[in-house]
């Protein structure tokens, strides 16, 4: 339970994805709990972090680290932005020494960070160990995003299947053929209403999925916005997809997901969540799919298939 308190607390993440805001949860969930006071997040708008917790009772303001603000030029700039909020306890999932010399000139007493100039981590585990080592207490890591949930009248005679055929590169997309392939064979074995996770950037993709025998009522979320998504996710009965902003979205809102790995690290992004199953190129051996495997060629239809069959039923 929060209860009201003039302390003010802020939490740094700096991380650009969406997966890595989700992964990010349990941590600034447990900071909150274990003060018993909603935070304050320090975040990139790319993040959209302003969509996935705008209902969440843990947060207090969500403060975007604007471009002006990055960087060495950006210290004295972000410095002042946040001694505004004079706030007493900052938590830093970073090790730059920046954020360090920035929350010094806020006039922030408390300050909690990872060891300094660290050059690599898990972004599980270190955020897990850091948690813990403040909290006194273990810290799951699976995520929980917090929203009303509703029911959107969704025909329960049907599986709901969310597609998450973006990708952040190319390397990391399994091809849009796979997909409507895919669909087309569980549609004949399953009744499906499919949903196609992607935005505006992925249009030609979504048009080709919309066009296909399969696709003909699909529904896409091009025009909506992340908030509006989370709804239409959390009601689905499976997410199946690429490594993705989406796949992550999907676990913490309690839906199973089976994700793809063709080119990102499995270890960190693929292992946090008994939601997630994962599927890496053949060849590579479980658990080592990282960048620069360029495997999107190499997955298995057949065990997406089967797999997808399998967590359906």
């Amino acid at each position: 339970m929060l209860v009201k308190s003039s302390m003010k607390i802020l939490i740094i993440q700096p991380k650009m994805g969406i997966g890595d805001m989700v992964i990010y949860l349990p941590y600034i969930h447990a900071i909150s709990k274990k003060y018993k006071k909603s935070v304050s997040v320090l975040v990139k708008d790319s993040s959209k972090a302003k969509g996935l917790l705008a209902e969440d009772n843990h947060i207090d303001e969500i403060i975007h680290l604007e471009k002006d603000m990055d960087g060495m030029k950006g210290v004295f700039k972000l410095s002042k932005e946040l001694k505004k909020r004079s706030f007493d306890k900052i938590f830093i999932f970073n090790s730059s020494l920046r954020y360090n010399l920035i929350a010094r000139l806020a006039g922030i007493k408390s300050m909690y960070q990872y060891p300094l100039f660290r050059s690599k981590d898990n972004i599980v585990l270190s955020a897990k160990v850091f948690t813990e080592d403040i909290t006194n207490e273990v810290v799951s890591t699976e995520p929980n995003l917090i929203i009303k949930k509703r029911d959107n009248n969704l025909d329960r005679s049907f599986k709901h299947i969310c597609l998450g055929i973006s990708a952040s590169g190319p390397t990391k997309r399994w091809n849009i053929n796979n997909y409507i392939k895919l669909a087309e064979k569980i549609n004949k074995r399953i009744k499906c209403k499919f949903y196609i996770a992607g935005g505006k950037n992925d249009i030609d993709l979504i048009n080709k999925f919309k066009n296909s025998n399969v696709g003909k009522d699909s529904f896409s979320f091009e025009k909506m916005s992340i908030k509006e998504t989370l709804q239409y996710i959390s009601n689905c009965n499976l997410y199946i997809g690429n490594d993705t902003g989406w796949a992550h979205i999907s676990v913490a809102l309690k839906v199973k997901a089976l994700t793809i790995f063709c080119d990102s690290p499995v270890a960190a992004y693929g292992s946090y969540s008994s939601k997630m199953v994962t599927v890496e190129p053949e060849g590579v051996v479980k658990g080592t799919t990282t960048h620069d495997t360029l495997g999107k060629d190499k997955i298995p239809f057949d065990k997406i298939y089967n797999q997808s069959i399998e967590m359906l039923n």
